[in-house]
């Protein structure tokens, strides 16, 4: 019996780690949601758990790329922290004197003028480390402590409200969503994708000669991708917005007010990040900066002497990093329709635990997309459900710190077993 299972998984062809990412997801789970007499797996605290996790995975997927350049960025959430009150600042009191209060272009003008301060002090960055050959350690630690305190310099500390309404969109809450409707056709649509790429993949494969997987374990990680898709979308569709949600919103719109239950749906900052995982697993996998991130990170001297110009490489690794976390904090501000001074405090080590559990390699080389979200999701699972069991603060640190050393170290005695 333990043979035939053995011999099913291997046709699948599945990572070893990422089923053991998942088996530790479920675990922690099944525990927690016992810990909470059922309130865990619920489908709000399902719904809450994908916005919250939303920001760090997106600087997650930026710093597998940082990480497998054999560098390291410290410096992301005090940047986040400054690019929030940047953007805050933009919206709440420099752009509506000239455009006045909630103009539609509010929005758009400070979500561009983020991303573009995100990759210019990214790039900068990248610059000193790539031509100055400054360490990356150090370069981001002094980022970590110049953003920090120029977040608190931007407006002396006091928090930045109210923040634009479409801006606010962006990071979820009862209007921040597809809806149920929308919600059905995106789950539907990118099943559709799904089952397609996994097609393309196979029909390239079989093209090069390259063997290629039982028809069994096509259909099999097909149906299971389908079934996760659809699985996820009928959850977020299974939490209720509160009759005085449903009344304000049906009101601004000038609707009557339903007299059945309206629904979430998936979250607008979820649909980001999938479409930023889509994107930069495209990058990693399809493109020549992606193939050339891998291929220094393996062998730098050798990347270099192959003709890859490996100090530009890092000074636009370091830009995209920039720019993803200035879309992580279009989502933190947005979430909390405010910026604080503590905003982004301690997720440079969020992000860095989640790329290390998803099994991006310090040593550089080694990194997956998915991993990093799967290790973002952990963190998030981890930290949630410690606070809903009453856990105190300072026992979550500890328990994170010890996970995270846990982590690697399994992660070097795997990687050690299978001569990776």
């Amino acid at each position: 019996m333990t043979n035939s299972i053995r011999l099913f998984f291997s046709k699948l062809e599945l990572d070893n780690r990422m089923l053991g990412m998942i088996g530790a997801l479920i675990f922690l789970w099944v525990v927690f949601n016992f810990a909470t007499d059922g309130r865990f797996l619920t489908p709000r605290n399902l719904f809450n758990l994908s916005v919250q996790t939303a920001s760090v995975a997106v600087m997650a997927t930026g710093m597998v790329f940082v990480i497998v350049t054999r560098h390291i960025d410290l410096s992301v959430g005090s940047l986040l922290g400054l690019l929030g009150m940047l953007m805050g600042t933009l919206q709440a009191h420099i752009l509506p004197q000239y455009l006045g209060f909630e103009h539609p272009l509010i929005w758009v003008i400070t979500v561009v003028a983020g991303l573009s301060i995100g990759v210019l002090i990214g790039a900068v960055q990248g610059w000193i480390i790539g031509y100055l050959t400054v360490p990356a350690f150090i370069v981001t630690l002094g980022g970590f402590l110049v953003y920090r305190g120029a977040a608190w310099w931007v407006t002396t500390g006091q928090t930045v409200a109210p923040l634009d309404a479409s801006f606010k969109l962006l990071g979820g809450g009862a209007e921040g969503t597809l809806g149920a409707g929308f919600s059905w056709i995106a789950g539907l649509l990118a099943s559709i994708l799904a089952v397609v790429l996994m097609v393309l993949s196979r029909r390239q494969k079989a093209g090069h000669g390259f063997s290629i997987k039982p028809i069994w374990a096509e259909y099999t990680l097909g149906a299971v991708a389908v079934s996760l898709i659809m699985g996820f979308v009928w959850i977020m569709n299974s939490y209720p917005l509160s009759k005085g949600a449903v009344k304000r919103i049906f009101a601004n719109r000038d609707l009557p007010i339903p007299d059945f239950n309206v629904y979430h749906g998936i979250a607008i900052p979820v649909l980001i990040v999938v479409m930023i995982a889509v994107l930069m697993t495209v990058i990693a996998k399809k493109t020549r900066f992606g193939r050339y991130v891998f291929a220094t990170g393996g062998n730098p001297e050798a990347a270099e002497l192959s003709g890859i110009n490996t100090r530009l490489l890092t000074v636009r690794v370091f830009a995209l990093m920039g720019g993803l976390t200035a879309i992580a904090a279009v989502i933190a501000s947005a979430r909390l329709g405010s910026v604080g001074n503590d905003l982004g405090t301690l997720d440079e080590l969020r992000v860095i635990a989640a790329a290390v559990i998803g099994g991006t390699a310090l040593a550089g080389g080694v990194g997956t997309i998915y991993g990093a979200l799967l290790g973002a999701l952990i963190m998030q699972s981890l930290q949630s459900g410690m606070a809903m069991v009453g856990i105190d603060a300072p026992l979550q640190s500890i328990v994170v710190g010890i996970v995270l050393v846990l982590a690697v170290y399994l992660d070097i005695a795997y990687r050690r077993r299978t001569g990776a």
